[in-house]
């Protein structure tokens, strides 16, 4: 699937493909307006909302409801270079959440496509084009 990169004015980049539309913006603070996320916030969400359809697929096929689940992501930086250092997801489930699925319902999420890719880099290459 080709993703078709456009820039709509001011610090905002959109990534279109197929009918969808990714919208980001830098923060006021670096000049943008804040309209939406950064590209780097979307690429941090996109971990945790992976992970998310793992445990929603966990859940459903064992019909147990998602009401009171969450995953909270904590995103560790280094201070002085700003790199990222850790993320950390954790799967919040009620107290009726069946115990026996505690540990699967961690590893569901864990399966994340999102994280293998990071855990196995692919290759990315970039080039100028006259069009």
């Amino acid at each position: 699937m080709d993703m078709i990169v456009t820039f709509p004015g001011g610090k905002r980049v959109d990534v279109g493909f197929g009918d969808l539309v990714i919208k980001t913006d830098q923060l006021k603070s670096d000049g943008g307006d804040g309209s939406a996320p950064t590209p780097f916030q979307t690429f941090l969400a996109s971990l945790g909302a992976c992970a998310g359809i793992f445990v929603l697929g966990f859940c459903e096929s064992r019909q147990i409801p998602t009401a009171g689940i969450r995953i909270v992501q904590k995103n560790t930086f280094d201070p002085a270079t700003h790199k990222l250092l850790d993320v950390s997801l954790t799967v919040e489930v009620p107290p009726d959440f069946p115990e026996r699925y505690h540990d699967a319902v961690a590893r569901a999420a864990d399966q994340c496509a999102v994280k293998r890719v990071i855990a196995n880099p692919p290759n990315i290459s970039v080039r100028t084009e006259v069009k």
